[in-house]
Order: C-alpha cells, then structure tokens, then sequence
C-alpha cells in the first residue's frame, strides 16, 4: 500500500502504509478496453539532463536537500517517508526498478532471471540472482534473505511492527534452488502482482527477528548492498550521508559521495544561492525566481516595478508624514539602510542562482477531489454524480500546469497514468462537465431551486455528520471572523469589502509538509465563495439557484488544508466551489490545520469534499484494492474502511480487483483493472483532476537528476560534468 499525498504530508512512500503526502444510477455502457496503445505514453518526459557515463567526471559531493532525516531507514514500517525511499533505492538491492513509462523492469544487478515456472498445483517463481551480488559485509545475498523478509511481512507474527504485507501473506514457502544464486518461491494463492515483493530487499539481519526488525534499521543501516552505502547520520546537522560501496560490484558510482541535508522548502532558494546544495525539489514560485535570474528580469524583494525606487518614495512619504524632523530622518536612514541589505543580498542571490535552471516533468502521482459518500447529500449517488458532472476538469488542470509549462491533460484513470500498462481513460462512465445533466440530477435527486428551508438554532445545512474537530473555529467564531476567512457561499447578503476576496493567505506556493501531497502552480487571485477576508460575506448573485430538500439548504463542507503550503490546493477549491455555484451546489469552505488535515478530517470521514493526492503504481491490483475497497462493518460496529476514504465501494469492484490479482494473464490482469476502473468512476466518489508538478532546481553542471517522472533514479550515474563537455539539448529545450 502507499500514502495518499499532496500538500500535507502526504507525500510518503510509495507503496507502504497507506498511500499518503488519498471512489450507481443507470451506469454508462462500461468497456475495458482491449488495445495495450490506449496506455500512450507519459505527458512529460523526465528531465535530468541525461549524460553518458564517459562525459561524467568521478568524485564529487552532491548535497540534496530532503524534507527531513527520516525516522525509520525501514521502509516497510508505518513512519517511512519519502527520504526513506531515496535512501533504500541508493543502498539496497530492487529486484524490478520502474522505468521511464512507469513500468517495472528486472534490475541486472541483482536478478539475471525471474519467471514463473509452474502454476499447477501452487504458483512457482525461480529467481537467478546476479553471482557478483554481496551484502555490505561480504556475505551473498540468498535464499536467506528472501525467506526473513518473507516471514516478518507475511503478517502471521503481530510482533513484527509492519506498516503492510501485500503479496506476502500469499507465499506458502521459500527455499534455495538448485544452488545458492536460486530462490524458489512457492505461492499459496496465485499472484500476479509478484514483481513487486522483494523491491527493497533487506538483509536477514534486520529481518530475522522482530526486535531487530522493529529497532534494527531506524537510525541506520548496517549492512547494504546498492552502489552506496550509509556511512552517517547526523540528526543534529539534518544529514544523512552516503558514500561509495567498495563491494559494489555494478558500474561504479560517479559520485564519492551524497548528502541529503533537510532544508524546508520555503528556504531551498536561498540554500541552493549560498551553495548549500546543488539539487531541490522546488514549489513554483522558486521555479519562477529561478527562471527570472536566468532571464535577468527577477523582480526584487519588494513588490511592484522599480524595487528600491518605489521603496525609497514610500520611505521619504513615512518621513514627511512624521514630519521631516532629525528624529524622522534618522529613522528613514536607518530604514534605508536595512533596505539598501535586503536588496544587495537579494541581487547577489539572484546572480548566483543563474548557476541553476528548472528541471520540470510530472510527478508519479494526480490530485483527485474527494467525495464522502458515508452520509449525507452525498451518500446519494446522484447528488456525487452531479458534482462531477458540474467539474471541468480540463479548466482545472490549466490552471495548475499551464503556468509552469506543462501539459494540462485531466487524468482520465484512478489506476494508472498515462504511459503505464494499465491505464485508459475510462471517464467517460461517468461523462463530462455538462451543467445541465448536473442540475437534473440534482432534480432527479430531489433538490429543488428556491425550495422552503428551516432555520433551526444550531442546525448546519446538510452536509457530512460528525462532532467538530477542535482544530476548527466554532461557527460562533466564525461569526466574529475567527474561521480564517471562511463562510458558506450563497448567502444573500453583502457587506463592505466584498471586493476583498483574496485573504491574507494568497502567497506563494508551497507544498504541504507531507501525500501528498503538496502543492505546485502558479499563484491564482480568490473566487467568490471560496476563501474571503475576516468579515466578507458572500455575494448576493451566489444564493442563485440555491437548492433545499426536506428544509435544509443543499451545502457541502469543503475542507482544505490552511498552511501557507497549501495555497494551490485552495486556488483549486476557488475553482471547483464557483464551477458548483453554476448548479446551485452551495459550499462551505473549512480550513484546518495542515497536521491535522488528514489524520482528523480526511481519514476520519469529517468533510464532505477534499483534494487530495494518490501516486500511481505499476501494481495497482496490489497497491490500489484497499483505496477502493466496499466498507465492511467491524466487529466493534464501526465501519472499517482500508484506504477507502470516500467511503464508497462496490461488490463488483472488489471482484474485479481480486480477478486481477489472481490471474497470471498479464493481458486479462489489465483488462480487469480497467474495468475496475470505469466502475469507479461511475461510483463517482473520487474525480482524478491532474497528474501533479515537478519542478527541481538543479546547478547547471549536475547530470543524471532532477525530475525523474515514473522512472526510479540510478544513483551510480548521478554526478558533475566534466569540464568543457556538451549535453544535447534537454527535454524542456527540445
């Protein structure tokens, strides 16, 4: 499984815990596609100013930064994130690394061979291990090794502490081959999926026992076997790093050494010009800063044209205003000068940043709108249905990847993406954006325009059931501006200052602390009913076709993240709140604290709409079931949910999902996921939006990195190019 991510958090790793940085009427005629051309190929290219080995210059120290040293080198444990992932990729062996189409691929290094070679009575895959590959120690990586990992995640010891065990809970047995370079591996139940067990594979060492399993590897790790190793971790410096593996037997890593040092975004810029590091995972508004250093038109640290100019007349301004005495004077002095220090430092900044440009592709993952399907407006599949069909999706993907030149293409799958094997676009068992099909629906449904409402003392509109988090402002508070900005749109009332919609919030983009999820575009002005300065209320026009039934006013809380990270998440919920507007969807927007956004709200089941992320997977029979899976009641009464957050599911689904994990047809598998999917879209709980920006800073020189796409990285090729060599020119350029 893996974490749901964007912006807050979400952005952990992939396949692990729970995908964080997060879906029937008359269904449309549902096809599953036949033809392997509808998986096309990715929308972006990779974009890591690729070198050939010989132009690469050995040794070397690339400093990266990274969200944070991780608390777990442990990738299998509930706590991994992102930079546990970067650190395993370097230091352990893959069996199958994901190519540049999203697509798992053997990894010679350390597998010269893996098939099944029976299916009757039990599943039998033969793996043929690389001769040359030893562990860290010395010792050959074997049999041993398989079967520890196998035993600790196969979930039949509650004592091991892991975060998941797909696939692995279907082995039967694991055993030596005819020699020690074999692993045979007997399935209990067929498993299609088995390309992904074993990508990491740990040493017996840390998965022998649980103690060492549960403690062995989370502050280090001992013992590897990848093209580098962890020589040190440093938690007071924020550093791990990585130096060359004198066993490694593949091609020798050009660089000496690798530190991933944390650096919170919002001080990547200024890191990356003070030469702190050489490669960053960078929001747009850096991305524009650095375009702007390259171009030479960056604007300075002060808003508006003319930077110190327009600085010093509002100064001498302040100083006639105070009356141009000495005291006055001095202060204006004093003031200028400090003015004078930001600006130089800001230009010398800006120069050294010509030594870097953007890197930009499309992350392995897309943003999906949420619908709570538990109760509610939204329990009828109708009203879910209307919803969508009120989305343009292909306005909504402009408005995040146009800005940063990427191609705005909605995404038309929830388990695959373009240029994977099993993706099509199957939206239309759902259909496009068409207002008029939305407001029957909502007729059909029983939401009526102009309908009587109740006006009861403490009665909410309807929307999702639940006790209020205590993140979040009381509606007494609301009242008295205490909410941040946010109120219900419609309202028929205007105030002062309803011009204002922007709030003290519009800033620039910044990813949410992880899922993530995060995240990336150009900073957008506010929309009516979206999120509004202290004391703004609505416009009269909003209250237009404002529907009721039963009494209640038909209204949807729309929760969002409030840190500073999440201002593109709320540019899309500016958006998405006006396109509802137009069918009579009133919404209220709720925002709530960035660490409390998913664990409190999402995962609970306290919204009625969300935006958040997903990445893709090459096994999404494996890694996407527990996202879509029908809630089934648990034994306590409560509703266990897996990863279905939506709280919406389908026996169909679910079988389709188990056909596809348990065929060994890799055609019938990828026909059964596309099915799968056109019936999630006609559950219509879940709307893929956009596949999600990503943008890295690079020092001009450095090869090999930046942003990867679908394809993992190959850390032995990563390095500086040699003096006076030539790259032809890069994918954004081409």
């Amino acid at each position: 499984m893996s974490k749901p991510y964007d912006g807050v958090g979400l952005r952990a790793v992939m396949r692990s815990v729970a995908f964080l940085t997060a879906g029937v009427l008359a269904v449309p005629l549902l096809t599953a596609c036949g033809a392997e051309d509808e998986a096309g190929k990715p929308l972006a290219r990779q974009d890591i100013a690729p070198a050939a080995r010989a132009l690469v210059a050995d040794g070397g120290t690339l400093h990266w930064a990274v969200d944070a040293v991780p608390e777990t080198f442990n990738t299998f444990q509930s706590d991994a994130d992102a930079t546990t992932t970067r650190v395993a990729q370097a230091v352990l062996p893959s069996m199958y690394r994901i190519d540049e189409n999203g697509r798992a691929r053997r990894n010679p290094d350390y597998l010269e061979s893996a098939k099944v070679v029976d299916t009757e009575p039990r599943q039998v895959v033969l793996y043929k291990l690389n001769q040359q590959a030893v562990w860290s120690d010395g010792r050959e990586i074997g049999a041993a090794d398989f079967a520890a990992q196998w035993r600790a995640l196969s979930g039949k010891d509650s004592a091991y502490w892991t975060a998941r065990n797909a696939g692995y809970d279907r082995i039967e047995k694991i055993e030596r081959g005819d020699n020690d370079l074999e692993v045979r591996v007997t399935f209990a139940r067929p498993y299609s999926d088995w390309q992904s067990l074993f990508s990491p594979l740990y040493p017996k060492d840390v998965m022998g026992t649980p103690s060492s399993f549960n403690d062995g590897a989370r502050r280090t790790l001992k013992v590897t076997a990848g093209p580098f190793l962890v020589k040190q971790v440093d938690r007071k410096k924020a550093e791990v790093r990585l130096t060359r593996n004198p066993r490694w037997w593949g091609e020798p890593a050009k660089l000496s050494e690798i530190r991933l040092t944390a650096v919170p975004r919002e001080e990547r810029a200024a890191a990356l010009a003070d030469g702190k590091i050489e490669l960053a995972e960078i929001d747009p508004a850096d991305a524009r800063r650095i375009d702007g250093a390259a171009k030479g038109s960056a604007a300075g640290p002060l808003a508006g044209p003319g930077g110190g100019r327009t600085a010093a007349k509002a100064l001498h301004s302040w100083a006639l205003a105070h009356g141009s005495d000495e005291k006055a004077a001095e202060h204006e002095t004093k003031a200028r000068k400090k003015l004078r220090r930001a600006i130089a430092k800001w230009e010398r900044r800006q120069k050294a940043l010509k030594d870097f440009e953007v890197r930009r592709s499309l992350e392995p993952a897309y943003t999906q709108l949420a619908l709570n399907g538990a109760d509610g407006p939204l329990a009828d599949e109708r009203v879910r249905r209307a919803v969508a069909r009120a989305l343009d999706r292909r306005k909504l993907a402009e408005l995040v990847l146009e800005p940063l030149g990427l191609p705005a293409e909605p995404v038309g799958s929830h388990l695959a993406l373009s240029g994977q094997e099993a993706y099509a676009d199957n939206s239309g068992a759902l259909g496009g954006q068409d207002t008029s099909e939305a407001q029957a629906l909502l007729t059909d449904a029983g939401w009526v325009a102009g309908g009587p409402v109740k006006e009861e003392k403490g009665e909410k509109a309807a929307g999702a059931k639940g006790e209020k988090p205590k993140d979040e402002a009381s509606e007494d508070e609301k009242s008295k501006g205490g909410s941040d900005g946010a109120y219900i749109v419609g309202e028929d009332d205007k105030g002062p200052g309803s011009d204002d919609r922007h709030g003290k919030d519009d800033r620039a983009g910044r990813r949410l602390a992880q899922e993530g999820a995060q995240y990336k575009h150009q900073q957008q002005g506010g929309a009516p009913g979206a999120y509004a300065p202290k004391g703004t209320r609505a416009p009269a026009d909003a209250a237009a076709g404002a529907l009721a039934k039963d009494g209640k006013a038909l209204s949807l809380r729309f929760v969002l993240p409030s840190g500073p990270g999440s201002e593109p998440l709320r540019t899309v919920a500016a958006r998405i709140t006006r396109m509802l507007e137009k069918v009579g969807i009133r919404t209220e927007t709720v925002k709530v604290a960035d660490v409390s956004y998913f664990k409190d709200h999402i995962a609970s089941g306290q919204y009625d709409l969300a935006l958040y992320s997903w990445p893709a997977t090459a096994f999404p029979a494996t890694d996407a079931r527990p996202i879509y899976a029908k809630p089934v009641p648990a034994a306590d009464g409560s509703l266990s949910v897996e990863q279905n957050y939506t709280r919406v599911g389908t026996d169909q689904v679910d079988q389709l999902f188990d056909r596809a994990i348990t065929t060994l047809d890799a055609d019938e598998e990828r026909s059964l996921i596309r099915k799968a999917d056109s019936r999630i879209w006609a559950a219509a709980a879940s709307i893929p939006l956009y596949q999600r920006p990503q943008l890295t800073a690079a020092k001009k020189n450095v090869v090999n990195a930046g942003a990867f796409g679908f394809q993992t990285p190959v850390y032995e090729d990563m390095g500086f190019l040699k003096k006076g060599a030539e790259l032809p020119p890069s994918p954004s350029e081409g």
